[in-house]
């Protein structure tokens, strides 16, 4: 369907107005972790998706402990008061923007390791704790958390939980969810709750730590995360970088790989226009490139895949660059890592995520073509080409949450075609505010509707981030969605 997701009624439920006091209650109960200043407030109404809700916050609490977590839930629970946990705002679908009324939950502070089990490979940490930081530490004891979101540096172990983030990684060790043994989290009461198990096997009952990643603190809160880690040893690592004269013959080349059941740690597609992007932002000469192809290869038979991959780039029309340097595979890598902040300077940015079967990325790349034409819109796309994630990025002149309706319409005819390819509206960035208008597209209504009743068994209030995922209502004069 086409039309603004983002200029619909938040769907919140009717609730009790909230108490005068509340504010006082939260300060009573969590002396100085408790923020109302409105300069302070505003970041928490926005995230990397460059969209920003309407007014400010009610608070922001600084949670410090799990008994911190519980105290806020309980206090805006009895109040009606909405809450919306933020970790470190790098999501890219609105998941985590707050607006006037609700209770913004910050969990940034909860950033300790509680525990690192080498022999178990596994950890036990507070959400808050950024993700490269995490790996960081764990290298020091042989150990690696396998997900690898572009934003690693910046964002929180919770954050990669709460939206099942993906990254360059994915096709071989698998996404947040294939990382994650067990959690801990509160309910919009307080309820403190542990889903999962410490065990590798383990099958009691309904799998509610599956249901809790990526369900965008929609189901409770995430304060404590069991992780299942990897040897920091990934064996020898061989890295490529190709360049091709189009996008077709490097797509061909991606292929290719995947059709000879080979199965490289990253394998990432950028078209023209991100590297003319990259060019610009960066000062590297890359005209002339129509595509470019970075390839990982890593394990006890990284070299013999690697000299398969390369052959097979070569037929595909490749340039190709193959190195066992790590500094050198840096900078390979580093051409891929610079996309999306090259891209942010060419204007305003719409980033979407859609995934289709990898037999079909050629198929996918070629709508988003047509849909430039169409709409006479820039939409440079790069790709996670391991497991046919792409990301194409709309640019369009405007301040940030002005999307023009062509954009929309645009994006969702893209969401359309990722739907008839077999694919998905979204691999990694989750719905959000975003592509909340489109959900019922994909799902079809009886799972939309028990979806939307799963949600209710876990917040029959409808305070925990209310308004995401599932749309609401329309408001007079904008055009239904769902």
């Amino acid at each position: 369907m086409n039309g603004n997701p983002l200029g619909q009624d938040p769907g919140m439920p009717p609730t009790p107005a909230p108490d005068d006091d509340v504010v006082d209650r939260l300060r009573a109960a969590l002396p100085g972790r408790v923020e109302t200043d409105p300069a302070l407030l505003a970041p928490f109404t926005a995230d990397r998706s460059g969209h920003r809700a309407a007014g400010v916050p009610l608070a922001v609490v600084h949670a410090a402990s799990v008994e911190d977590v519980q105290a806020a839930c309980r206090i805006a629970s009895a109040a009606g008061v909405p809450i919306v946990t933020r970790g470190a705002g790098t999501g890219l679908s609105g998941g985590a923007i707050a607006g006037d009324g609700e209770i913004v939950l910050s969990l940034t502070g909860m950033d300790r390791i509680l525990e690192i089990s080498a022999d178990n490979r596994l950890a036990v940490v507070q959400p808050g704790i950024l993700n490269g930081r995490l790996n960081e530490v764990l290298a020091e004891h042989g150990l690696w958390w396998a997900p690898d979101p572009a934003s690693k540096d910046i964002s929180t172990v919770g954050g990669n939980i709460a939206m099942n983030a993906g990254g360059l990684l994915c096709a071989k060790y698998g996404v947040t969810r294939e990382a994650v043994l067990a959690l801990k989290v509160v309910l919009a009461d307080g309820t403190l709750l542990s889903v999962g198990h410490r065990t590798v096997k383990g099958v009691t009952g309904y799998d509610l730590c599956a249901l809790m990643i990526g369900s965008e603190g929609t189901l409770g809160v995430i304060v404590e995360c069991t992780l299942k880690l990897q040897p920091v040893d990934r064996g020898a690592t061989v890295t490529l970088g190709a360049f091709f004269d189009s996008l077709e013959a490097a797509a061909s080349a991606a292929s290719a790989v995947t059709r000879a059941g080979l199965v490289p740690a990253i394998m990432e597609l950028m078209d023209q226009r991100t590297l003319e992007a990259v060019a610009a932002h960066t000062g590297q000469d890359l005209a002339g490139r129509g595509a470019y192809l970075l390839v990982q290869c890593d394990g006890a038979d990284a070299v013999q895949t690697a000299d398969r991959v390369a052959d097979l780039a070569r037929r595909a029309g490749g340039t190709v660059d193959v190195t066992t340097d790590p500094d050198e595979a840096d900078r390979l890598v580093a051409l891929r890592r610079a996309a999306f902040p090259s891209l942010e300077s060419l204007g305003t940015l719409l980033v979407e995520d859609i995934a289709v079967p990898r037999s079909r990325m050629a198929e996918a790349f070629a709508a988003v073509r047509a849909l430039e034409e169409k709409y006479g819109v820039a939409i440079p796309t790069t790709c996670h080409a391991g497991d046919g994630n792409l990301h194409p990025t709309f640019v369009y002149d405007g301040g940030a949450g002005e999307v023009p309706e062509a954009i929309w319409a645009a994006a969702g005819e893209l969401f359309g075609t990722a739907l008839e390819l077999g694919g998905t509206l979204s691999g990694e960035h989750g719905i959000g505010l975003l592509k909340r208008a489109w959900l019922r597209d994909e799902l079809g209504d009886e799972q939309f509707e028990l979806q939307r009743r799963i949600k209710q068994v876990f917040d029959p209030a409808g305070l925990l981030n209310p308004g995401k995922v599932f749309p609401g209502p329309a408001s007079p004069g904008t055009p239904p969605v769902g």
